[in-house]
């Protein structure tokens, strides 16, 4: 079974036409990364999978469920954390990971067993007892990345979720999306601008440009048909943009 199959997702607000007829598919226990420049409809199709938005057109499945006639069965099975998601602040963060596990949990063994899971990624040691107040962002996008994979589920979806932090913060944060899907089988859909990001951790990419699927792929197989020496030189060959000469050269 498919993880997620898209087929023909179109999204209007009003007169914008956000999403113009995309087509994807994710295989099961793979990371696969939606990527593309800001405003090119990564967002909106995150929200529509997650069930937070209606398609205008066309149809959505996550694990054969319909993400509109299924939509409460798809919540069960998925966790999402939006680009500017937040913690409770007043919550000291083993209290806020506490308070999202009875959310989720159906007796407090499973509660406890999520925050224990959850106080491993997080990887805060002693300042989960602090007020999330008094966090840094990449402490904070940590805490969000462990409330999203303690539940264990089935897909996580997650906008740009290394978006800001620094290079320590954002490694760490690859490298425990990586081992999920390795050793907790869980799949991921990873929205990102960060193009060069992206690269090092998934699997296939979708290259997304205004409202519309301009290419896809492994990344490796995308360089070689583009001969680019990177995603970013991938997409702009797609799309048709020049790619400006290095500044510099001889006699600099």
């Amino acid at each position: 079974m498919k993880a997620v199959l898209v087929e023909n997702l179109e999204k209007d607000y009003g007169k914008v036409k956000a999403l113009k007829g995309i087509s994807f598919e994710i295989k099961e226990g793979e990371i696969f990364g939606l990527i593309g420049p800001n405003g090119a409809g990564k967002s909106t199709t995150l929200k529509i999978l997650t069930t937070l938005l209606q398609p205008t057109a066309g149809r959505a499945e996550v694990f054969g469920h319909d993400v509109v006639k299924d939509a409460g069965e798809v919540r069960r099975i998925i966790s999402y954390l939006p680009e500017e998601a937040g913690a409770y602040k007043n919550l000291t963060g083993l209290e806020y990971l506490r308070f999202m596990a009875r959310l989720y949990a159906k007796d407090e063994e499973r509660s406890e067993e999520m925050v224990e899971l959850g106080i491993r990624i997080a990887d805060l040691g002693e300042r989960l007892k602090d007020k999330v107040s008094t966090y840094s962002k990449g402490m904070t996008r940590k805490l969000l990345l462990a409330r999203a994979l303690m539940v264990r589920p089935k897909l996580a979806i997650l906008d740009e979720p290394a978006s800001g932090l620094d290079i320590i913060n954002a490694y760490t944060i690859r490298k425990t999306i990586k081992r999920f899907a390795r050793e907790e089988g869980v799949t991921f859909l990873v929205s990102s601008h960060n193009m060069l990001e992206v690269e090092f951790l998934c699997d296939r990419v979708a290259l997304i440009n205004e409202g519309r699927i301009v290419e896809s792929g492994a990344p490796g197989e995308l360089k070689d048909r583009y001969g680019a020496e990177n995603l970013e030189e991938v997409f702009m060959r797609v799309i048709g943009v020049e790619i400006p000469e290095p500044v510099g050269g001889e006699g600099s």
